[in-house]
């Protein structure tokens, strides 16, 4: 049987994608997954049918410190300890989500000649996938706008089945909910997001007589807040049940998420992550997204009580007409189309 290698970690978004893609292989490639021990491990701990190796992973800080001057030293381990592995499992393809935790994996897979496709979420390329670019067959890309550089194919974000196969009434379930109140999903993604939680719970008695809410405020989330029509939870494994249970949503901006909301047609408020603690992708992806009219923005830096709700009160305001829009943007299997590239690059592996 052929051989696949899946990489990417840190976060969900670097995770959740390429588990979409070993969905669309199926029974045709054994799989394995090479990450770090982050949120990946745990992950992909409660997947039977792909094989974890772990490895040392290296970050670049942002900010100015004496840690980033052991990164050559930290890298070459973790080159290292990828070379390895794929010698074990000699794999006829890499598949590649971007993030610090691919790198390593990548840069060995290349002095090894085995094919390399990666893939890039935001409108930009972040600094691993600049150094992934320079390395790999093919760069995928969910954004048009991305795809045109050399070596990159625009292909959308690759979704797990399960983000379409939601029961609501499992979230239903789960509160003390008024049924003719339209549904708000928080999320803050796979780590929580402070601002966003603090703003919510700011204006929680407002929000609750307009909106059942349900707030996935992260495994860090420090306060639990209970109240009517309110639930809170730190994290949503099966994502597809809060999805279906959503009308609206209030999320960050990295594609993941915002790409499962467009596909599932829930009219939202992006509150992307700040560029004091980005390179400014998510505000990037965000202000794409309400240049289509798919959703409404709201920058940190911008925030006023008045403004958060208002723009809560215009998705209410301007539901079908987000929706119409929505279904106008281009929709077609990204996993699917990615495979296929998978496998023609693949062919080209002198030991496949």
């Amino acid at each position: 049987m052929k051989k696949i290698v899946l990489t990417g970690g840190g976060t969900a978004g670097h995770i959740y994608p390429a588990l979409a893609i070993s969905e669309e292989l199926g029974d045709d490639y054994e799989v394995h997954f090479i990450g770090g021990n982050g949120m990946e491990k745990e992950i992909l701990a409660k997947e039977k049918n792909i094989t974890f190796h772990e490895i040392s992973t290296v970050k670049l800080q942002r900010k100015l410190t004496p840690k980033n001057l052991l990164i050559p030293f930290k890298l070459a381990k973790a080159i290292k300890d990828a070379k390895k592995v794929l010698k074990k499992i000699q794999p006829n393809v890499i598949f590649s989500k971007g993030g610090f935790v691919s790198v390593p994996t990548v840069i060995a897979g290349k002095k090894l000649g085995i094919p390399i496709i990666s893939h890039e979420s935001d409108l930009s390329f972040g600094l691993a996938n600049k150094i992934i670019l320079k390395r790999c067959n093919v760069m995928c890309t969910t954004f048009k706008q991305t795809a045109k550089k050399k070596k990159c194919i625009f292909t959308g974000q690759p979704i797990r089945a399960k983000v379409f196969k939601g029961n609501r009434m499992k979230i239903f379930e789960q509160g003390n909910f008024d049924r003719c109140l339209p549904n708000l999903l928080v999320i803050g993604g796979s780590l929580g997001a402070k601002f966003i939680n603090e703003k919510v719970w700011e204006n929680l008695q407002v929000l609750t007589q307009k909106f059942n809410i349900v707030h996935i405020a992260g495994k860090q989330a420090k306060e639990n807040h209970s109240a009517k029509n309110y639930l809170q939870v730190s994290y949503a494994e099966n994502i597809g049940d809060y999805y279906a249970f959503a009308d609206y949503a209030i999320s960050r901006a990295g594609s993941g998420v915002i790409n499962e909301l467009l596909a599932l047609r829930i009219p939202s408020l992006l509150i992307p992550l700040s560029k004091a603690c980005s390179r400014g992708d998510q505000i990037e992806n965000a202000k794409l997204f309400t240049n289509m009219e798919i959703a409404d923005i709201l920058q940190e830096e911008e925030y006023t009580q008045d403004k958060f709700l208002s723009k809560l009160d215009n998705l209410i305001k301007n539901n079908e007409k987000i929706k119409k829009n929505m279904k106008l943007t281009q929709n077609f299997n990204s996993s699917q189309k990615i495979v296929e590239i998978i496998k023609k690059e693949e062919k080209k592996n002198p030991l496949g």
